[in-house]
């Protein structure tokens, strides 16, 4: 397509409803607190985990749990304004795209180390691109966001990212293969995080191997992850459940840790998390329960995010073949009661969802309605397609809450029994978030699944693009026949320069996706909340999880 060669268009990539940009000649603004006498900076922050974390290298994870503790210990080339989603500068001090938009230019901060002493400079900047770019089988699986954000390893036809370049020590070029709404915004995810090529290279960090549903990591990922952020790694306890990071003293950032250690406690029982808390065990929590709230902001510091999520069933006719005739999509769609799922199972806010996007990204169709809840056609539906008998497994997660899914056996039970209302017969599919769910289910082995998605950064392509880019993946949109054509509107639509054009190009498309194809239901946006003691304060909440706990001041 024709690409408008000024410079003023092409700055428009990067922005978004929440004021994404290039941020070309801004200062620097971790947002963190700045270290002083209020608190006990030798004090030790526990904050109670729903899960372990599935590894310590982030470029392998699509895990929650494994990006809390990443945030504290890496930093990317770029991140996100706590308490937004807008772009802030990080490792890289401005950056700039050249007139097409396939070249950026980023300048580094100088006099940065990572906590091995590597130096941190352009050239470390181009090994980890030539690390993330260079995966075997299991690795080119694992590593989700790079497939999803770039399309493919090793020069593979399509892939967006084209090579790295170090210009001098403190300048580095990344070249991708056509304009897109991403640049700069993904660079700041945690998979892209800048990574010490010494320790990587020492511990062999692309060692990475198939086991069944998952994966067995390299000892990098294992037991040696190594950045240039305010905390870095200790030790991974896994008889007593713990991940403790110490505070990173040579860090390069105006604002050092006001912690000396944070501590993950794994708790997957929410439950007894707010029981922890309540006790001094552990000093705060993410995704508290809903009907906790009101005690919660009563005794404790409860802070309530913006919604930024999406709950979905997901659908993989590959696996299921009965679920390619959409009248059969359709009938489970009807099938559900979603006002009354949202009104019991989740948080005051939450609303039943029209599509793949919140409302609040660029792109949302406001003329799309809910499917409404209709049990009798849902039958009719089922009937038609000779379908009155369907069978079907449904996966759904345990010892994990997500913030999305407060109480996932709670929300599979309601599905459960709507679904069995109409004649549908449900054969259940339990599996640990971190023992075989996460994998399994993004690898296109579950019919119908429960899954969602918290936004990394504002950008229809960071919901759609990752749940439907890859047609073997977790919807398997390939074995549609209409696969290959929402592929390539996916890609088309992501680079469209023009904002006003690029949302209406996705408004139409979301309007095919929920009419024509329906290759998942999504459910429901929920705002989900994080909870702190009173003892604590000084952490940002954030509508893409990217919490700071480094910054706490926990009194003494």
């Amino acid at each position: 397509m024709a690409v408008s060669k000024t410079t003023a268009t092409v700055a428009l990539l990067a922005a978004s409803a929440f004021a994404l940009t290039s941020c070309a000649s801004s200062k620097r603004d971790d947002g963190g607190k700045k270290s002083g006498s209020a608190g006990n900076t030798n004090a030790t922050l526990n904050f109670g985990a729903a899960g372990a974390p599935a590894t310590f290298d982030p470029f392998y994870a699509s895990d929650g749990e494994t990006f809390r503790v990443s945030r504290q210990i890496f930093q990317g080339l770029v991140g996100f304004k706590p308490g937004t989603a807008e772009v802030a500068p990080r490792l890289a001090t401005s950056w700039k795209p050249s007139k097409d938009g396939k070249t950026w230019t980023f300048k580094l901060k100088t006099g940065v180390k990572f906590t091995d002493g590597t130096p941190f400079n352009a050239e470390a900047v181009c090994k980890n691109f030539k690390r993330m770019d260079s995966q075997n089988k299991a690795g080119q699986t694992a590593s989700e966001y790079w497939l999803a954000n770039m399309g493919g390893y090793n020069g593979a036809e399509g892939e967006l990212y084209q090579g790295c370049n170090a210009k001098d020590a403190s300048t580095v070029e990344i070249k991708i293969s056509r304009p897109t709404s991403k640049f700069p915004a993904l660079l700041g995810l945690p998979s892209f995080s800048m990574q010490s090529p010494t320790a990587m290279d020492k511990y062999k960090a692309n060692n990475i191997k198939a086991q069944g549903q998952g994966f067995v990591y390299s000892e990098y990922a294992n037991a040696h992850p190594t950045g240039t952020g305010p905390m870095k790694f200790q030790k991974y306890d896994k008889t007593n459940k713990t991940v403790t990071l110490v505070r990173n003293e040579d860090y390069a950032g105006e604002d050092k840790a006001t912690v000396k250690k944070v501590v993950f406690s794994i708790i997957p029982d929410e439950t007894a998390r707010k029981q922890a808390l309540a006790s001094g065990q552990i000093d705060g929590y993410d995704l508290p329960n809903p009907v906790d709230w009101p005690t919660l902001k009563k005794d404790d510091n409860l802070e309530i995010r913006p919604a930024f999520n999406i709950l979905y069933l997901g659908l993989n006719a590959k696996v299921d073949p009965d679920l390619k005739d959409l009248r059969v999509r359709k009938a489970l769609y009807y099938a559900i009661n979603r006002d009354q799922l949202v009104k019991s199972q989740l948080p005051d806010g939450a609303s039943v969802a029209t599509q793949f996007i919140p409302k609040t990204v660029a792109g949302y169709n406001k003329s799309l309605k809910p499917y409404k809840y209709d049990p009798k056609k849902a039958k009719q539906l089922l009937k038609e397609a000779g379908k009155s008998n369907l069978k079907i497994t449904l996966w759904y997660p345990t010892e994990v809450t997500r913030p999305y899914m407060p109480a996932p056996d709670k929300i599979f039970n309601a599905i459960k029994k709507d679904w069995q209302a109409i004649g549908v017969k449900v054969t259940p599919k339990p599996a640990s978030w971190a023992g075989g769910y996460v994998t399994g289910t993004q690898n296109g082995n579950a019919a119908a699944y429960l899954m969602g998605w918290t936004g990394d950064y504002n950008t229809p392509d960071n919901f759609l693009g990752n749940f439907f880019s890859d047609p073997k993946g977790q919807m398997s949109v390939g074995a549609y026949p209409w696969g290959d054509k929402l592929h390539k509107a996916l890609a088309d639509n992501d680079s469209i320069v023009d904002e006003s054009k690029r949302a209406a190009a996705y408004e139409k498309l979301n309007k095919q996706i929920m009419e024509d194809y329906l290759p998942g239901l999504p459910i429901s946006s929920s705002p989900p909340a994080i909870v702190f003691s009173k003892k604590v304060s000084g952490v940002t909440p954030s509508p893409l999880t990217d919490e700071h706990l480094w910054t706490a001041k926990v009194d003494k």
